[in-house]
């Protein structure tokens, strides 16, 4: 049963432009599809800051008195549902768990991405996780993160498919039923939103739940 487009959230990001970033695709010579993105600086934003968010996904935050969705407010159209469907024993959010992910790129029904994606790096150089869809797996997303004057430069690229000779079978049926050309420059579009979203909320949002660790230890 295909999902419904959720309603999009009261709230009046400023959405950055395709114009705001580099970015580009291109066919590797196994059939695989990359789609790359060097995003402009994000302003106000560090490493430390990236690295605690992709940790701490689930919850609320408050945007002007009105408690909303976390996931959602980052980017409140196309973001449906996010949740961590393993942690490690610990608790804790690392290489090793699995985050459930559901969005609509666009806002369009048709173009939903519902992955279960394994966490394989996740520090202040960088993130990686690999999606699975049913059980396989269908790609793999790198981000790097560099301090900059201001902010964070933040590089990422989705690249979809299986190398060698086994990717030469699948690979066509990866692009025709979970991420064909058309798709992968929605989700450039969809990335470079809501990577600029970032600078609307992360640094508050980092710097209340901080505060608020710090009086749970002092406590």
């Amino acid at each position: 049963m295909r999902r419904k487009a959720p309603e999009p959230l009261p709230i009046p990001w400023l959405q950055k432009p395709m114009d705001s970033a580099k970015s580009g695709f291109e066919r590797l010579p196994d059939g695989r599809l990359k789609f790359w993105i060097e995003h402009e600086v994000i302003r106000g934003v560090t490493p430390e800051m990236l690295v605690w968010w992709f940790s701490h996904l689930e919850g609320d935050v408050d945007i002007n008195g009105v408690r909303y969705n976390r996931y959602r407010v980052w980017h409140p159209r196309d973001h449906v549902l996010n949740h961590y469907a393993k942690r490690l024993p610990d608790g804790s959010v690392g290489p090793g768990a699995v985050i459930h992910i559901v969005e609509m790129l666009g806002g369009n029904p048709n173009y939903t991405v519902d992955v279960f994606s394994v966490i394989e790096k996740l520090d202040e150089e960088g993130f990686r996780h690999v999606p699975h869809v049913h059980g396989i797996r269908v790609g793999v997303m790198d981000y790097s993160f560099e301090r900059a004057a201001g902010g964070t430069l933040y590089r990422n690229s989705l690249t979809i498919g299986f190398k060698g000779l086994l990717g030469r079978f699948i690979n066509p049926l990866i692009r025709r039923f979970v991420m064909d050309e058309k798709r992968g420059r929605a989700w450039i579009l969809h990335n470079i939103e809501e990577v600029g979203n970032f600078e609307s909320f992360l640094p508050r949002l980092f710097a209340s739940e901080d505060e608020s660790s710090r009086a749970e230890r002092v406590g």
